[in-house]
């Protein structure tokens, strides 16, 4: 697969590193006002989605990788280092893909374009939980999440 598709993903893997990172431990707990996951859940099922993929389409990608189940006790470092992990396997996905993912239609591009949004979807969840909880993220990191040509 192409270069600059496996570079976008990766991209976007950092984005999602880099939110994470700029949040303190307690606020995994925070949720929204429309109820729902909070903060590290939201965390957790990014990873969680990856490897539902990575099982359908190309399980041996799964070794070393574990499930967040729900209600385990999350920390930063725990979902630092899975999502890291995961990212890395959809990374090998696409490389090994020629375009096609099983379970998936059309194509990879389409794949990596539904992962993408589905993740940047989650991020805006995350983002509103946090402010609907009264902490405050710096402008930096506001503006940060969208330079992708420094991520």
């Amino acid at each position: 697969m192409s270069n600059e598709l496996i570079e976008s993903w990766e991209i976007n893997g950092r984005i999602i590193l880099y939110l994470l990172e700029s949040i303190e431990n307690e606020w995994l707990t925070d949720v929204s006002a429309s109820k729902g996951r909070n903060v590290g859940e939201q965390f957790a099922h990014l990873h969680n989605v990856r490897l539902m993929w990575l099982k359908s389409a190309s399980p041996e990608l799964l070794e070393g990788l574990e499930k967040i189940e729900k209600g385990q006790d999350l920390s930063k470092e725990i979902l630092l280092d899975s999502l890291t992990k995961s990212a890395e396997a959809i990374s090998k996905l696409i490389e090994i893909s020629n375009g096609k993912i099983k379970g998936f239609k059309p194509h990879a591009t389409a794949f990596v374009g539904y992962l993408i949004s589905h993740e940047s979807h989650h991020r805006g969840q995350i983002m509103l939980s946090l402010k609907q909880s009264g902490r405050k993220l710096s402008k930096s990191v506001g503006f940060g999440i969208w330079e992708w040509g420094v991520r």
